[in-house]
């Protein structure tokens, strides 16, 4: 069958990875080497055992039935026949309501539950808020990061009447000047712009954090051109900074420009792809008629998604409560379980990389992460070009594997720089697959690896 006008788009960096890596592990294997897992952003199942949540959330379920004042025990509990039955698009409202409680004050303000959108984690919220400008059928111009996350664009290429306009960042995140530019370029080409996207905590892949002071001034360009953030937190609780330190989010400075994302994943389990996508925004669409920006998405949720798995989101809100069954003040009690690991490995990388690299930091550089689960890490003289035939080498004489920079920048980055990112990888400190100790030494070892396969690969020029 014929395909008129179908454009195969390439597939994301981390899926190539993802699927050569069983090809790379047996070429490794036949040389005797341990596979060194520095490319993968996976939760470590250290962190993700469910026995301990699956007896809570059998707790909490008795608990509902309990409340819900069942007398006659013939009767199908509430929770249960919720559990299993259609729903609304919404999802369960006592999810909602719970759910606003503790994500608002998380972030400092108050969250109408009304305006919780259930989503197929924040990836799925990125698919929701495309589709919506999509729908149209107009020109679009996406801006995003450069690099950005390769998630958005394998969504954002998908759509053949848009194009991406990526904006560059220093240490403080995307510089203002440059996304107006972007803004302003992209309405001249004849493009609607309807927002900016970006993961500004634990940025993915860029592996650093936006500073408060630029999260304002990026607010206030995008006030005054008009244009929403699309803001993705998946790593908002993998902060590594003091609780005072910690940045407000694009939602807490500007409840009315923003789209914010959450997602389960990283704070809870991955499996159950529980997302919200909150937002206060309203549109314009003529003289005299606005519409919240959630009754749009909620008509893309019917269509896509339709039904959220109550299950999952009852669930999920077991996770919202505490042991004694009340509902938590704050996620961040959630979210230490996971940091006392998270934020040990980052030491053992960070500490790692500047006992075996310390020594040549006019050769190579590497972000310091204040949030999330990646390192960029940078060659700076020219010996290497961080390629795919690289990082396959590094697996297949090595053991380590890292994921390459270059197909994380959008095509309008790599016209303006043909080697932008060729000197770049991802590295990650979140997943191996020991416990403990061992995970430790595994952790340990592979960073090793790592610095003595960039003295061997990039030799000082001379």
């Amino acid at each position: 069958m014929k395909a008129p006008q179908l454009v195969q788009q390439p597939v994301s960096v981390t899926r190539k990875m993802s699927a050569s890596l069983p090809r790379l592990r047996e070429l490794a294997q036949a040389k005797g080497m341990k596979m060194h897992h520095l490319g993968a952003g996976y939760p470590h199942p250290e962190v993700s055992d469910p026995r301990g949540f699956i007896e809570h959330r059998a707790r909490y379920f008795a608990h509902l039935e309990q409340t819900q004042g069942l007398n006659d025990p013939k009767l199908l509990p509430e929770y249960l026949r919720e559990s299993y039955s259609y729903g609304d698009t919404l999802g369960p409202a006592s999810t909602r309501r719970a759910f606003a409680t503790v994500y608002g004050g998380d972030l400092g303000f108050a969250l109408k539950p009304e305006s919780l959108v259930p989503t197929v984690g924040a990836t799925g919220g990125i698919s929701l808020s495309l589709a919506v400008f999509e729908r149209a059928g107009q020109p679009l111009a996406y801006i995003t990061d450069a690099p950005t996350y390769a998630g958005f664009l394998a969504r954002a290429e998908l759509n053949q009447q848009a194009r991406i306009y990526s904006v560059e960042m220093d240490d403080e995140g995307a510089q203002p000047a440059a996304l107006r530019d972007r803004i302003r370029q992209a309405r001249a080409d004849g493009r609607f712009v309807p927002f900016y996207y970006t993961v500004p905590d634990g940025h993915n892949p860029a592996g650093f954090s936006f500073s408060a002071r630029r999260r304002q001034q990026i607010v206030d360009v995008l006030r005054e051109e008009g244009v929403l953030i699309l803001e993705d937190a998946p790593y908002l609780y993998i902060s590594y900074s003091d609780p005072a330190e910690r940045p407000p989010t694009f939602a807490a400075l500007a409840p009315e420009q923003t789209v914010h994302l959450f997602t389960g994943s990283k704070i809870g389990f991955p499996g159950p792809r529980i997302g919200y996508l909150y937002s206060e925004a309203v549109l314009e669409l003529g003289p005299d008629a606005t519409v919240p920006f959630t009754s749009l998405v909620l008509t893309e949720a019917s269509g896509d998604l339709l039904f959220p798995n109550p299950e999952a989101y009852l669930g999920f809100e077991a996770l919202l409560h505490q042991d004694d069954l009340t509902l938590r003040k704050t996620l961040w009690d959630v979210a230490e379980e996971k940091l006392c690991v998270y934020r040990e490995n980052r030491t053992i990388m960070l500490e790692g990389l500047e006992q075996g690299l310390g020594a040549h930091r006019d050769r190579f550089t590497w972000t310091q992460p204040e949030a999330g689960f990646f390192t960029v890490f940078k060659v700076l003289d020219g010996s290497l070009v961080t390629d795919e035939a690289f990082v396959n080498r590094l697996a297949t004489e090595y053991g380590v594997v890292a994921i390459p920079m270059a197909d994380f920048y959008p095509p309008d980055a790599r016209a303006r720089n043909a080697a932008v990112g060729q000197n770049e990888l991802r590295l990650s400190f979140c997943f191996n697959e020991s416990l403990g100790e061992q995970r430790r030494r595994d952790l340990a070892e592979g960073v090793a690896a790592f610095c003595a396969a960039i003295l061997q690969e990039a030799p000082r020029p001379t």
